[in-house]
């Protein structure tokens, strides 16, 4: 259930992530500011609704859904991509497509934490967050 996802969360720790930005295209310079930045996450639900929020120094974003319905969304990165969320089990499940290309984020709770794994090809980022 997207509940559990409910909550406002933390970047504590990042692994491989300049890899996955620069697999993606990410230039340089915003590679430098990505891998600084600690990101707060805000995931929330109205109805069948579903907002998620990141806040950082560098750029806020905000997303809201429909779980299994596509939606068009900007990335930080400024890729426009055709995305859609699903529930797989007790993860969370975010697939970007774009230019014949895709992406997909997991996230799950573990421990009170919630892990949030990237993948783009055989890239592969792991964050973790905690409950701020």
């Amino acid at each position: 259930m997207v509940e559990a996802f409910c909550a406002t969360w933390k970047l504590i720790d990042s692994q491989n992530f300049d890899e996955y930005m620069k697999a993606l295209g990410v230039g340089y310079a915003t590679r430098q500011v990505g891998n600084v930045t600690k990101p707060t996450v805000i995931i929330s639900q109205e109805g069948e609704k579903v907002m998620i929020k990141t806040q950082s120094t560098f750029k806020n974003t905000e997303i809201s859904f429909k779980l299994g319905e596509e939606f068009d969304e900007t990335t930080a990165d400024d890729r426009n991509c055709k995305s859609v969320v699903t529930m797989d089990g007790d993860k969370l499940v975010h697939v970007q497509k774009w230019d014949g290309k895709e992406t997909s984020f997991v996230r799950e709770i573990k421990d009170g934490k919630m892990i949030m794994t990237l993948t783009f090809g055989d890239i592969v980022s792991v964050r973790q967050y905690e409950k701020a």
